[in-house]
């Protein structure tokens, strides 16, 4: 089973971007947790852009080549359409994660595009959104 983890713009700057809100946790920190819980189970292809175009060019290259995929959309959660398109033009199982609760937060973070298809969204939990994610989907692709 392989699945594709993707993070969207300005997750690269966890660890130094507003620590309040996402502590001090790094992108590379939370693929070194995914990896240690995951491995064993499948193979994991980390992914990450601050540019929409290019999501959306990783999504359709997993065609046939993913089980699965967690995504945290970041900022194009509330804005991109053609990431939800992609999504669903592939028919992955797809699991939406967040760092923060989004609905805890401003209004206009309130809205998911990407829900429309994800089969879960987790969200609130810090670095256990991620994990809680991977679950849920490893999870959906075995049954």
């Amino acid at each position: 089973m392989k699945i594709l983890v993707i993070n969207g713009p300005n997750l690269n700057m966890l660890g130094v971007r507003e620590p309040e809100i996402y502590g001090e946790l790094t992108l590379k920190g939370i693929e070194e947790e995914i990896r240690k819980n995951f491995e064993q189970v499948c193979e994991i292809e980390f992914y990450q852009s601050n540019h929409e175009g290019e999501i959306v060019d990783k999504i359709q290259s997993a065609l046939n080549n993913f089980q699965g995929i967690l995504i945290n959309p970041a900022a194009y959660t509330h804005t991109s359409i053609a990431i939800l398109d992609a999504l669903k033009a592939v028919n992955i199982p797809t699991v939406e994660v967040h760092i923060s609760d989004i609905n805890q937060r401003e209004e206009f973070r309130k809205h998911s595009f990407v829900s429309y298809y994800a089969l879960k969204t987790v969200a609130g939990l810090g670095l256990n959104s991620y994990i809680e994610g991977m679950k849920a989907l490893i999870e959906n692709i075995n049954e």
